[in-house]
Order: structure tokens, then sequence, then C-alpha cells
């Protein structure tokens, strides 16, 4: 089907919900025991072992929250409400960088760097909503939904649905190519922003890097013919770093590398995605920034070239964090004169001992059989940097 041709009837199975769909769903939400039972342990971890008590009253509570929502856009503000709750709670703050710069009167196709599954798209979606812009639209494989409640939670967050769970080789293709067409449908016919990781998968070693499958998923709705470069400026790709001082999920993601690595099969517990989500929404975080990069308008004019362009933006605006370099000095002996923070400003190591001490610590708490790969976790994004300066 030509790009031209496009209309939303075909999406009907992967897109998010609309305006008219809100209220009801909301209901059905409210109404589930199982989101009861997880507003409780994410509101009130302390109680939740109280459950039929704590549920009810945090029922009536969500009811009283979300009572005047009607429509997507009145879903968000009370999400937004909390996502800020949540990053005081959990961060020493969120600071943001290039938003201001981006066209208003344009969508975008938000490409970034994937180390959280949930916080990642909420922090991205809380920078525009705070600087006023629309939100976006969020791509999510469907091996997050596996709880009902998380996945219309999910849709009226405007997600919608990667099919990574497609069988045959067709119907991978049918999969891709569905995708493709509602990516470009969204920002190009509707004007809505779309936000989407760069790879499959969380970059659990700490390097961010686009997988080029990507860039050529967004050309299968392309026009025969139509020059590569065009197409790339039609859809106004924008990339997005989000760095974190300390990660909530990185002993975990550290054994699952290990395991890997050593030629073991790593099976997920059936919901273990959703406790993932959990742990990076109520774990510590530090300072985290989110860096906006500038829309890629130049001519690159195969896949190969417009992933290179979505690395060099994403590494070149990461913000590294003093964990960052004290990591490097850990495993090379000596850390390179690179700015940390934001505002950026020189790194002093003599200036972190505190932190130093706590890092040392967190990583003398895993499990030795992995503890190396934690630590490379966090030094990567610095090798990253040096091999793009």
């Amino acid at each position: 089907m030509r790009a031209s041709e496009l209309d939303s009837a075909q999406f009907e199975d992967i897109r998010p919900y609309r305006d008219d769909e809100a209220r009801a769903v909301l209901d059905r939400v409210i109404a589930d025991p199982e989101m009861s039972h997880a507003a409780a342990h994410l509101l009130v971890p302390k109680l939740a072992r109280l459950e039929g008590p704590i549920a009810w009253l945090v029922r009536l509570f969500v009811r009283f929250e979300f009572r005047r929502a009607r429509d997507i856009r009145g879903v968000q503000e009370v999400i937004a409400k909390y996502l800020q709750l949540a990053v005081n709670r959990t961060s020493s703050g969120l600071s943001i960088s290039g938003l201001d710069t981006l066209p208003r009167d344009r969508a975008c196709l938000f490409v970034g760097n994937h180390r959280d599954i949930a916080m990642d798209p909420a922090l991205a979606i809380l920078a525009m909503f705070r600087e006023g812009h629309e939100t976006a639209r969020i791509a999510i494989g469907d091996n997050l939904l596996t709880k009902p409640f998380a996945t219309d939670i999910m849709k009226l967050n405007k997600s919608f649905v990667v099919k990574r769970d497609a069988g045959s080789r067709r119907e991978k293709l049918a999969a891709a190519t569905q995708l493709s067409n509602y990516i470009y449908h969204s920002v190009v016919n509707e004007n809505e922003h779309v936000w989407i990781a760069q790879r499959s998968g969380r970059a659990k070693d700490g390097l961010d890097r686009t997988n080029p499958a990507l860039a050529a998923m967004f050309a299968m709705t392309k026009d025969k013919g139509a020059p590569f470069a065009d197409f790339w400026r039609k859809l106004h790709i924008v990339p997005l770093s989000i760095s974190y001082e300390w990660d909530p999920c990185d002993a975990q993601k550290a054994k699952e590398l290990y395991i890997t690595e050593h030629k073991e099969e790593y099976r997920k517990g059936k919901h273990e995605d959703l406790g993932s989500i959990a742990k990076g929404i109520t774990g510590f975080k530090g300072h985290i920034h989110a860096a906006f990069g500038t829309p890629i308008e130049g001519d690159f004019n195969d896949v190969g070239a417009l992933a290179e362009e979505i690395d060099r933006q994403v590494i070149g605006n990461y913000v590294l964090h003093p964990t960052n370099l004290i990591a490097y000095q850990m495993l090379y002996g000596e850390a390179p004169p690179l700015q940390v923070g934001y505002p950026a400003r020189p790194w002093h190591p003599d200036e972190y001992r505190e932190t130093r001490e706590k890092f040392e610590q967190r990583m003398a708490r895993i499990d030795g059989r992995w503890r190396e790969k934690a630590i490379h976790a966090y030094a990567n994004p610095v090798v990253s940097k040096l091999a793009y300066e």
C-alpha cells in the first residue's frame, strides 16, 4: 500500500485508545482488583500487605483522582501529576535539554535510547507535557501485555502495540509493514508525535546503538522510487537520550547478560517485565536527564547511514553522571577528562568520594559472577563518548 493510501482502519488491533473510549476503559481499570493491588504496592508499599482494606481505599482514591477525566488528555493530566511525584521521590531531579528548540507546528518521530522499560517513554512524555508540547504515542512490545489492566493503562497513555511474538516469516513481515505504516500515518497524516526505542529490548550493557533494521522498518512505507533522504525528512526523526545516575535494575540486567553469555537460556517469568517496570518506577535513580536532539534533515541515503546519525546524536547528547566516570576508573584505572551532569561541569574525582563509596558498596552487593557486567554497564557510556569524539 502506498503511503498516500493509508487509512486508520488497518490499525485497529495495535492503536491506542481514542478520546471517546477513555471513560469506559478507565472505569474498567478502576474496577479491576489487580489494578488496586498493584497501585497499593506503588503508592503505599509499607501498607500494601494489608491487601483487603488498602486495596479498597486505593480503588476509591484512584476513582476520585480520575473523576473528571473524559478523554486521553484528561487521563494524562492525572498520570503526569503522579509521574512527577514519582520523579520527586525516586530521583534528585529531572533536567531537560533541546525540547525548547523543537518545532511546535509539526509532529516528530522520537527515536530514543532504551534503559528502562516504562520510565524512558514516560519521562519523555513528562518532559513534553511540562514544556507545553503535545505528548507522543509510544511503541510498546506485546510482551508487556500480560495483564489486562496494565494493557488498558498503557493504551490510555497513548501506547500502541509492536507485535514481537509474530510467528511465521510472513506474519513477521505483515507485522513490520503494519507498524511502519502506523508510524508514518501517525506522524505525517495525523500530525501525532511517536516515541520508539532505537532497538528491541533495553541496552542492558549500557551501549546505546540503533539497530539498522529499525530504520529499514521505517522505510517499508516509502513509495517505490522515492529517495530515502526525502522520506526521512517527512518523518522528522529526532534522536532522544535519557540517562540515569543510578539504575534500579542494574543487578537484574547484569545477571541476564551473564547467563546469556554463558550460553544458558535466560527464562523470564510470566510477569517479569511488569516487575521490572515497578522496580524502575520505585527505585532510586539519582539525577535524570532527557536530551532531545535535532530533526534529521541531511542526505542519508541508506538505513545504515541513518542509524549512524541517530547514534551520533544519542551518544553526543547523552549526559554522563559521576557514577559513569567512577565505573570507568574502576575498570581502566584512570577516567578521561569528560564533563558530567547538567549543566555540564568538569570531572574532578576528589569531589565525589561519597558517591564512589556508595557505588563500590552497591557493586559489592551484586553477585560476584556478574558484578563486572554491572560495572561495565555504568562505564560503557564513557566508552561510547570516547569513540564518538
